[in-house]
């Protein structure tokens, strides 16, 4: 069954875009995975299709109008998938949010723009907003891209290589560890030596021991998480 994405947009030209490169491009062009654009435009009012107007009470900018997003909405068949809004006012996306998502046949992705939309058809529709970080784009397909491509990189069959995956950032609680390849020296600077030694045990420990320190020094908050969550698993496991 394929995870299928629906991106609504007055710029569907922006789409696929990275997302037709590389592995998740390739993922596209076998069915594992569906990019389908809607052209929030063609639902515009009079000569311009507008699709916006000025802000009530006042101000600067302009706001997407809600009768002409929800025709937008209303002409995508949803199949229970979830409905996101890219929004500076969601929380910030994260490895736990990107696993329940791919878990699902899909999403439908609003991309914004302008001062963004009215909020009546965010709580007529319950849809969920969703951010990638702490600073502000000029709308929300960069956004919607970025979110899509942490989801399908994840579907079966799509990176290829499931080991790779349970190790990286964020799939651990703890940031990665440090990569080194050939050649085993290089501008003075050595590949460490544990890396070279065959011992996977040793490799596995000085690899943990490494993503411990750089999440401590540059994650706190991530560290202190990680901490918390082994503290918590340590007291389930002695009461079991």
């Amino acid at each position: 069954m394929s995870f299928d994405v629906t991106f609504l947009t007055l710029f569907p030209e922006a789409f696929p875009g990275i997302l037709d490169v590389s592995i998740i491009g390739r993922a596209r062009k076998q069915g594992i995975w569906s990019c389908e654009t809607v052209d929030i435009r063609e639902f515009g009012e009079g000569k311009h299709r507008q699709v916006d107007d000025t802000p009530a009470g006042g101000g600067a900018g302009m706001v997407l109008r809600p009768d002409i997003m929800a025709k937008a909405i209303d002409s995508v068949d949803r199949k229970k998938r979830p409905l996101i809004y890219m929004s500076p006012r969601g929380p910030t996306l994260k490895q736990e949010k990107v696993r329940e998502l791919v878990s699902g046949p899909g999403m439908i992705i609003l991309c914004g723009r302008f001062e963004g939309l009215d909020q009546r058809v965010i709580d007529e529709y319950e849809i969920e907003e969703i951010s990638i970080g702490d600073f502000i784009l000029a709308g929300g397909e960069v956004a919607a891209q970025t979110m899509a491509e942490a989801c399908i990189r994840l579907l079966p069959d799509v990176a290829g290589n499931e080991e790779s995956l349970e190790h990286e950032s964020f799939e651990t609680g703890l940031l990665e560890h440090p990569h080194y390849t050939k050649p085993r020296t290089w501008k003075n600077r050595p590949t460490p030596d544990v890396l070279l030694s065959g011992d996977h045990k040793k490799i596995d420990k000085w690899r943990l021991e490494e993503s411990l320190a750089l999440t401590k020094a540059r994650r706190p908050d991530l560290y202190a998480s990680f901490k918390l969550n082994l503290a918590t698993n340590a007291r389930l496991k002695d009461k079991s």
